[in-house]
């Protein structure tokens, strides 16, 4: 099993937009190359690469193509398709790994993947047709959050169920896909962790980073955040045991938010994004070693 890359050795990448390209510009300064794959033919990351390569998801030759061209392969986002990490798995390691991003792509999978770790998260329900929304709410109350499993990100694919809100247009605004329905969170402040994890099960984090978004984007991160010592290291270990339950190689990160009740403060883990994170860009200025 290869451990340890060597100058000009090729990173193949999974999606060529910003990260990509954050990916491409760290890859080079190490003396390593970068093929980027996509459907699409240009973004951020193919000015560059040292290569790109067009092809779709799903066309198997193109993909045989592309990992003979790689000595390793990572992703940049979570939506590739789960078949095509499998088929390029089978030929080249594929790093952070298949199964933490086929859990983290899916709202249900990743909520009882933490839940059967014993990690806290908001309360949740499946939703799978207008009538299991109605016995999710019962169950749930309202406010609370209906959101995709799948394909949502900055706010998209879900919706804020207040006690005024019809559910059959809640229900009609997602599209009626296969969704969750989560209890509402009164949470003081949002907190990520950015981990690496080794083949041979080595871990590291950034200080835990807290993060302000405004119209559910990003905003500003704060470093280290502003939580006790005891909420630091619980958060640390939260991204451990992720990284260990789900066989981690690479950087990921781990969002979680920040419950303050009398005195006391508690974490429940949102997402896990299974690639470097936006959370984690003051690192290439801010660390001697940034997260790419």
């Amino acid at each position: 099993m290869m451990t340890r890359l060597k100058p000009r050795d090729t990173i193949g990448i999974l999606g060529g937009g910003q990260l990509g390209r954050m990916t491409a510009l760290a890859a080079a300064e190490l003396g390593l190359r970068t093929l980027i794959y996509q459907p699409e033919r240009d973004g951020p990351g193919f000015d560059v690469a040292t290569e790109t390569m067009t092809g779709n998801y799903d066309n198997e030759e193109k993909l045989a193509q592309f990992a003979a061209r790689c000595d390793v392969i990572t992703y940049e986002f979570e939506n590739v398709p789960a078949h095509t990490v499998d088929v390029l798995s089978r030929l080249r390691p594929v790093r952070p790994g298949a199964r933490m991003l086929s859990v983290s792509q899916d709202r249900l999978s990743e909520k009882t993947f933490l839940s059967d770790l014993g990690i806290p998260t908001a309360p949740y329900w499946s939703v799978d047709s207008l009538k299991e929304l109605e016995v999710a709410v019962m169950a749930l109350g309202q406010p609370s959050v209906l959101k995709t499993r799948r394909f949502g990100y900055d706010g998209k694919g879900q919706v804020l169920l207040k006690p005024d809100v019809a559910l059959p247009h809640a229900y009609d605004l997602i599209g009626e896909a296969p969704a969750i329905l989560e209890g509402f969170v009164p949470f003081a402040a949002e907190v990520s962790v950015i981990a690496a994890r080794g083949i041979d099960g080595s871990f590291a984090t950034y200080d835990v980073c807290e993060n302000e978004h405004r119209h559910h984007i990003l905003h500003r991160t704060t470093v280290p955040a502003g939580i006790s010592a005891a909420t630091s290291a619980a958060a640390v270990e939260i991204a451990r045991k992720v990284g260990e339950g789900l066989e981690a190689v690479g950087v990921f990160a781990v969002e979680m938010f920040l419950v303050r009740e009398n005195g006391t403060e508690r974490l429940l883990v949102n997402e896990i994004a299974p690639r470097v994170h936006n959370s984690g860009h003051w690192t290439i200025e801010g660390a001697d070693t940034s997260q790419f």
